[in-house]
C-alpha cells in the first residue's frame, strides 16, 4: 500500500459519546480529506460536520470505486461508517488487498472518539428504556412488583461472592445494576415524582464527594478508623437524625438486625433485653460478635455452609452403604 496512490481512512466514532466531540486526527483526516461519504444520511454526527465546513456526501461506495477513485491522482477519501459497520465494504477492500493483483492505496482505520470508563452503562439505559416502552411485561411493572427480583439478586450476589465464582460474580454484579436501571426508568413515569437514572447517579455522586473530605477536600485520613469517622459524622450531619436507630431496615436477617442496632448504639451504655429463650441467647451472641469485630451474619452463613458440605458429606457415606436419601 502506497500513501502516493492515494488514502482511505474509515472513520469510526462511538454513539457513546456526544456527536461533534471527535479526536485531532479525526478532524485534521475530515479536513485534510479531498472527498467525505456517509452511508447513513441520519449519522449523528453529520450536521456537526457540516456546521464546521465539513461537505459529507450521502453516499456508499465500493470497494472498488474508492480504490480506483484514490489511486486517480493520489486522492484521499474519508468513509464516515454507520453504527453497524461497513462490512461489505471492508470485506471488498481486504478481498482486493489480498488478491496481490491491485496496487492499492494506503487504507487506514481511524477511532474518531473513544468509549470512557463506564461507557457501556449508557448502552443499558438505552436497552432499559425501550424495553420499557416496547415489552408488555416490563411496561407495566411496578417498585413493588420487582422487590422480591432485587432481593434475590442480592443473595445470589453474595453466594457468588461467598463462593468466589468470578464469572458468577460478574453476572450477579449485572443482574443487581439491572435492577437499580430498572427502578430508575420506572420511576421516570412517576407523575407526581418523578426522577431518572441520572438523578439517582447524581444522588450517590454528591453523597460519596460530601462523605470522603479526605479525598474530594482538605481534611486527612491515614488510616480505615479514620476514614470510617469522616464517614459517620458527616452522614450525622446530613440525616438529622432524632435516634440511632432510624434507617435501620427491619425487615432484614435478624442477625444482620442486631449487629447493624448494636454499631449504631456503640458509646451508649445500654443494658441487653433480659428474657428467655433462644432469641435472647442469640442477640446477645451477635451483639458480643458485633463487639469483637466479627460480622454474625457473615459468620453464621460461613459455619452453614461448612454443614451443609457435612451434610452432602453423610449422604454420600449413607448412600455408599446402601441406604437412600430422606430415608429414615
Amino acid at each position: 500500500m502506497n500513501d502516493s496512490l492515494g488514502r482511505i481512512v474509515l472513520l469510526t466514532t462511538s454513539h457513546r459519546v456526544a456527536p461533534g466531540l471527535l479526536s485531532w486526527p479525526a478532524w485534521q483526516a475530515l479536513r485534510g480529506a479531498d472527498r467525505v461519504t456517509c452511508a447513513d444520511a441520519a449519522h449523528p454526527q453529520l450536521p456537526y460536520l457540516r456546521e464546521a465546513g465539513v461537505e459529507v456526501e450521502h453516499a456508499a461506495p465500493t470497494a472498488r470505486e474508492l480504490v480506483d477513485q484514490c489511486r486517480d491522482g493520489g486522492r484521499s477519501v474519508v468513509v464516515l461508517t454507520s453504527g453497524e459497520g461497513e462490512s461489505a465494504l471492508t470485506d471488498g477492500l481486504a478481498r482486493l488487498a489480498g488478491s496481490g493483483r491491485e496496487s492499492m492505496p494506503a487504507l487506514e482505520l481511524l477511532p474518531g472518539s473513544y468509549d470512557l470508563p463506564g461507557a457501556r452503562l449508557l448502552d443499558l439505559v438505552q436497552v432499559m428504556d425501550r424495553i420499557r416502552r416496547a415489552c408488555p411485561w416490563s411496561g407495566i411493572r411496578t417498585h413493588e412488583d420487582l422487590a422480591k427480583y432485587g432481593l434475590e439478586e442480592m443473595y445470589e450476589l453474595l453466594e457468588a461472592i461467598e463462593t468466589g465464582d468470578r464469572e458468577a460474580l460478574r453476572e450477579e454484579l449485572g443482574d443487581v445494576l439491572l435492577q437499580v436501571v430498572f427502578h430508575a426508568r420506572i420511576a421516570e413515569d412517576d407523575a407526581d415524582e418523578p426522577f431518572s437514572v441520572d438523578d439517582v447517579a447524581g444522588t450517590i455522586v454528591d453523597k460519596l464527594v460530601h462523605r470522603h473530605p479526605h479525598v474530594f477536600g482538605d481534611e486527612q485520613a491515614e488510616t480505615p478508623e479514620d476514614v470510617k469517622a469522616h464517614w459517620l459524622r458527616r452522614k450525622a450531619a446530613e440525616k438529622r437524625r432524632a435516634s440511632v436507630t432510624e434507617g435501620v431496615p427491619l425487615g432484614q436477617p435478624a442477625l444482620a438486625l442486631t449487629a447493624k442496632l448494636a454499631s449504631r448504639a456503640r458509646g451508649l451504655d445500654v443494658p441487653l433485653p433480659r428474657g428467655e429463650g433462644i432469641g435472647y441467647e442469640l442477640l446477645a451472641l451477635a451483639v458480643r460478635a458485633e463487639a469483637a469485630g466479627t460480622e454474625p451474619e457473615t459468620a453464621l452463613r460461613a459455619a452453614a455452609r461448612a454443614y451443609r458440605d457435612a451434610i452432602l458429606a453423610a449422604e454420600r457415606r449413607h448412600a455408599a452403604d446402601g441406604g437412600e436419601v430422606g430415608e429414615d
